[in-house]
């Protein structure tokens, strides 16, 4: 067995290993609120090193960003939660952010199978 046979073996390998990461995100997201997100987070982070120079890279550093920016929002929506506006807010702002976390999972998912890199 040759090197660049290896070298597509492992890429889709690790291009497996991401889509695997997407459905888990989602999973935990849908199931879970994101609460439980920080398990493929932690993946996420152990396994992007090895795609440097990938489209892959580039997805798990989207799956990343997503959750830390899910997670800011969430504190946001935490914060206004303690204000009599701020209740009114959440209201319009909750499902918003829902919607954004589907479409980041969604997006990424569906570029990583066109062999799309994520914009970083």
């Amino acid at each position: 067995m040759n090197q660049e046979v290896v070298y597509e073996r492992s890429a889709e390998d690790a291009k497996q290993f991401a889509r695997i990461m997407y459905v888990i995100h989602a999973i935990t997201f849908f199931f879970s609120l994101g609460t439980l997100s920080i398990l493929p987070l932690i993946a996420n982070y152990i396994k992007r090193p090895a795609t440097a120079g990938t489209i892959v890279y580039s997805h798990h550093t989207w799956m990343i960003r997503s959750f830390w920016w899910y997670l800011v929002w969430w504190i946001v929506i935490g914060l206004l939660w303690a204000s009599i506006i701020g209740i009114l807010v959440v209201w319009i702002v909750t499902p918003v952010v829902w919607l954004w976390m589907a479409y980041r999972i969604i997006r990424g998912f569906v570029d990583l199978n066109n062999n799309r890199p994520m914009p970083v």
